[in-house]
């Protein structure tokens, strides 16, 4: 018996009868994700931005010292004589993000098995752009803030999707479904240099023996899922023992998150169970038999509700991605801005940030190197007939997307945290962050307002 949690309502009590519509569910349920995707990332971008607003105004305010009071304010989880201690800020920054990154992991893992990833063809455009994305803002930044913090090159890489898709809520009539797939696929991408970035160069003072308990971990979880078990409490106590092998191995912890979001089972549980009809073995066909006798139905008629009980049914990724992701964008995210955006603001230290070379590398890696390495990037790959255009899209789709993309706020905070050391280098960075943002998101707007209204497919309404 499958868990009834790992059903998709649509498909409960379905008859042969509704086969005429059959087609229809599965475009609709194939489109449901990408639907729930970009009204959660819709509404925690709204929350987002009020965290940081909060933090502002809080850092700014009489009551300064108590913000920064509140996140140093130190914990420690402890077994024994072993424990971990961190102040508030690192168990925000280290703990619940690494669950941001589980659902990162486990949106990579949908697309690459069941996505725009995964045909190579299709994945080829959104990877180069995201990929030209992330050199060209990097390269920008290295010329100008290369002889004085060559480490924040990584800062200005990554998008914020979950702005980047608020902002083009304010224009989707004006945007083709192509182009919101295109930009959601490249800020997936765009998480996965990140990742690569962060594991890479953040990783400090290795312990190559917890190192070796991480591996461990990882192996076991690989077991598991190769026998099939699809039970989630073995995983999720794997995935604390990954993160707290890592945090004692110098590794960034949250790295646990994408791991485990990679590991998760991603086979609908029913489907995992159905017998193949062209080859089955004698064990197979008694086994259907038997059970089809107990209650009393006919092999074929149950093979028959076998086989609409697995198209309905969902795996343990999906499940527990469209479960943590309201919380990840709703409270995790809001609750990182709300830790990482309280600077001190004066008319001093904006003009410095802004005068700085590290602070223009951080704008102008952003506000420019985003959009023109996407957009010159998807030129020549359509040009050279390496790929297609998004469905619809046209050259100012890609260069407004391009400049959404360029809203690097949650990861390029994160980064921030990770390669500057000096408080007076991440203020700077922080607030030109800020700025870069905000004119990304004023561009794409402009940009993609004063194109024509477009007419969405019909799933796209549902």
């Amino acid at each position: 018996m499958v868990d009834e949690r790992f059903l998709r309502p649509t498909d409960k009590g379905s008859s042969p009868a509704a086969g005429g519509s059959r087609s229809r569910e599965v475009s609709i349920r194939a489109i449901a994700p990408l639907r729930d995707f970009l009204r959660a990332e819709s509404s925690g971008a709204l929350l987002l931005m009020l965290a940081a607003a909060v933090a502002l105004t809080w850092a700014n305010s009489p009551w300064a010292s108590s913000y920064e009071s509140l996140w140093s304010h130190v914990l420690r989880l402890s077994l024994a004589d072993w424990g971990v201690e961190l102040d508030l800020r690192h168990w925000v920054n280290d703990g619940l993000m690494t669950l941001f990154f589980l659902v990162v992991g486990l949106e990579i893992k949908r697309e690459l098995t069941d996505g725009h990833l995964q045909s190579i063809r299709a994945a080829l455009l959104p990877c180069l752009a995201a990929a030209a994305g992330m050199l060209a803002p990097a390269l920008i930044y290295l010329a100008i803030a290369g002889g004085v913090e060559p480490r924040g090159w990584a800062i200005p890489v990554a998008t914020d999707i979950a702005l980047a898709v608020g902002v083009l809520t304010l224009v989707s009539s004006r945007i083709p479904s192509g182009a919101r797939i295109f930009l959601l696929t490249v800020a997936i991408v765009d998480d996965i240099g990140a990742i690569v970035i962060i594991a890479v160069l953040f990783s400090k003072g290795m312990s190559l023996r917890w190192l070796g308990a991480a591996v461990a971990c990882v192996v076991l979880s690989v077991m598991l899922r190769a026998l099939k078990v699809n039970v989630m409490v073995p995983y999720l106590v794997l995935g604390i023992a990954i993160w707290l092998a890592l945090h004692e191995s110098g590794v960034h912890p949250t790295m646990a998150g994408v791991i485990m979001g990679l590991l998760t089972p991603s086979t609908p549980l029913a489907q995992s169970r159905l017998v193949d009809i062209e080859n089955p073995s004698t064990s197979e066909v008694q086994a259907i038999e038997t059970s089809a006798l107990e209650s009393g139905s006919n092999p074929t008629d149950r093979a028959g509700a076998d086989l609409d009980r697995a198209d309905g049914s969902v795996s343990i990724a999906e499940w527990l991605q469209h479960r943590l992701h309201p919380y990840t964008s709703l409270l995790v995210v809001p609750l990182f801005a709300l830790a990482n955006s309280g600077i001190t603001l004066s008319f001093e230290v904006l003009v410095e940030a802004m005068s700085s070379p590290l602070g223009l590398g951080v704008f102008f890696g952003l506000v420019v190197g985003k959009p023109v390495g996407i957009f010159v990037s998807t030129f020549f790959v359509v040009r050279l007939g390496i790929s297609e255009m998004p469905s619809r899209a046209q050259p100012r789709h890609i260069f407004g997307v391009g400049s959404a993309a360029g809203i690097g706020f949650t990861v390029a905070m994160f980064v921030t945290e990770l390669a500057l050391s000096n408080e007076q280098d991440v203020a700077q960075a922080k607030i030109s962050i800020f700025a870069a943002s905000i004119c990304s998101a004023i561009i794409a707007v402009a940009i993609l307002r004063s194109n024509p209204s477009v007419h969405f497919e019909s799933e796209e309404r549902q």
